[in-house]
């Protein structure tokens, strides 16, 4: 069951990024082309496990969008809202599909499950 709340977790958040990117009428091709740009993250495994999970976990929590999206809305800066959005939508995707955050024991190794 937890499991299942975690992949709804992630449904919720993705839809909600989509809905607050299209009120704020952002380019669908910007959506498009940078969806998975933050999926670069995994570079860090060509370091070693370690160094590849914190990276990797970094770029796919939730905490840095959401405060690069408190920082847009305050200093009003559109295209960093856009941006964040986006990356929200990716970690929100990742995680109803079942990517989870990794533990250092290896890339297959997740919080949601064993990939």
């Amino acid at each position: 069951m937890t499991r299942v709340l975690l992949h709804m977790e992630g449904a919720f958040v993705f839809v909600a990024s989509l809905y607050f990117y299209q009120q704020n009428d952002f380019s669908w091709l910007a959506f498009v082309f940078l969806l998975l740009i933050f999926d670069i993250s995994m570079l860090g495994y060509l370091v070693n496990e370690r160094i590849g999970a914190v990276v990797y976990n970094l770029s796919h929590s939730y905490v840095l969008p959401l405060l690069f999206i408190v920082a847009a809305i305050v200093a009003s800066v559109d295209w960093l809202l856009m941006l964040s959005l986006i990356w929200m939508a990716h970690n929100g995707m990742d995680r109803m599909l079942g990517y989870g955050l990794k533990y250092p024991t290896g890339f297959k190794d997740t919080h949601l499950q064993r990939i």
